[in-house]
């Protein structure tokens, strides 16, 4: 997939706003992100949206480092699944390229790699952000992740020998050093963090092999499936649209920053299409509520964005060759059947 990041990059980030004098909802919404989104870290969000936000977040809280302090605060969490294979690799150079490795599977929108030089050790990360979209608080983010992952792997050993920054300052280099010992060189060609070589071959004394194993082996089962995320994402994304009616090809594509022909295609790739995501997303939702709830008809057909009943109606018909009424009476658990009839008997034959 493309321009997506995982919502676990977004753990700690209602603290982050309560500290910043910040309502997290609020900005969430304000950059187009759901704002129950914290609570499904495996989700996956827009990539670009979250940049936005990060960039909001720092203007609104007149707090330029907001981003890299959202980072350092989130630290190593923002990994999910991915940490326990990066905690149990055998040294920190396995760590640090198995993160290379699979870093697509937490984010698509950028790159990671190890490179040496001279003895030294370049971790560098370049995310993938859209022309007009500010890159200072995402960067800055990013590379404070990985301060705090370097920290986790090498503890006191974790001596920095440089920091490369592609952006411009965006406070005192006093700032910057306080927070990350180390003064970085902005206006780089990379951002990347220096440090020596020689402390790949460190061993981590805590790593469990048969827990990576483990970890391996239901990594390499997800970056398999990885492509196929896709569709998932835009069913989620369809779940939370529904009762706001915005369930349109060129509103969901515009949320995901992508042009309708591109989402169409993307989803053909995957053997699906848009219309058929939404009509099985509709008939799940549907049977769910019919099912295990008293919600009436009118109700449910305005939940799934339909203009009106009818049109629900005929919608379902299509879909399961009974009407609503039909199919919830069939599908009803046997106990419940007589006091739902008797409740459709008591309402005015015009809510029915």
């Amino acid at each position: 997939m493309e321009d997506f990041s995982r919502a676990s990059s977004l753990v700690l980030f209602d603290e982050a706003c309560r500290a910043a004098g910040l309502d997290e909802q609020t900005m969430l919404e304000k950059a187009g992100l759901p704002v129950d989104i914290l609570t499904q870290p495996e989700s996956m969000i827009s990539y670009q949206r979250m940049a936005l936000l990060l960039d909001d977040c720092a203007q609104v809280s007149g707090n330029p480092l907001f981003g890299l302090e959202l980072g350092l605060r989130q630290g190593t969490a923002v990994f999910g699944q991915l940490l326990y294979l990066l905690k149990n690799a055998h040294t920190v150079g396995e760590s640090l390229a198995e993160l290379a490795r699979y870093y697509h599977l937490h984010s698509s929108s950028g790159t990671v790699k190890v490179e040496i030089h001279n003895k030294l050790a370049f971790l560098e990360y370049t995310p993938v952000l859209r022309e007009g979209i500010p890159s200072r608080q995402a960067i800055e983010h990013g590379v404070a992740v990985g301060w705090q992952l370097l920290k986790m792997l090498l503890g006191n050993n974790w001596n920095p020998r440089g920091l490369y920054l592609q952006t411009a300052a965006g406070a005192s280099t006093r700032s910057y050093t306080r927070l990350l010992r180390t003064a970085p060189q902005f206006s780089s060609d990379r951002n990347a963090w220096v440090f020596d070589a020689a402390l790949l071959e460190a061993p981590l004394s805590d790593a469990d092999p048969a827990l990576h194993a483990l970890m391996q082996a239901h990594i390499d089962k997800l970056d398999a499936l990885a492509p196929k995320e896709l569709p998932a994402f835009v069913s989620q994304l369809l779940r939370n649209l529904l009762p706001s009616g915005k369930v349109s090809l060129d509103y969901v594509a515009d949320y995901m920053m992508l042009g309708t022909r591109s989402l169409q295609r993307m989803l053909m790739e995957e053997g699906t299409s848009f219309q058929a995501l939404l009509n099985e997303t509709r008939q799940a939702v549907a049977s769910r509520y019919l099912k295990e709830s008293d919600i009436s008809l009118t109700q449910l057909a305005a939940l799934l964005g339909y203009a009106d009943l009818a049109t629900f109606s005929k919608a379902f018909q299509r879909w399961f060759g009974v009407s609503p009424r039909q199919w919830r009476q069939a599908n009803a658990a046997p106990s419940d059947t007589a006091k739902k009839l008797a409740r459709e008997r008591r309402r005015p034959s015009w809510l029915r």
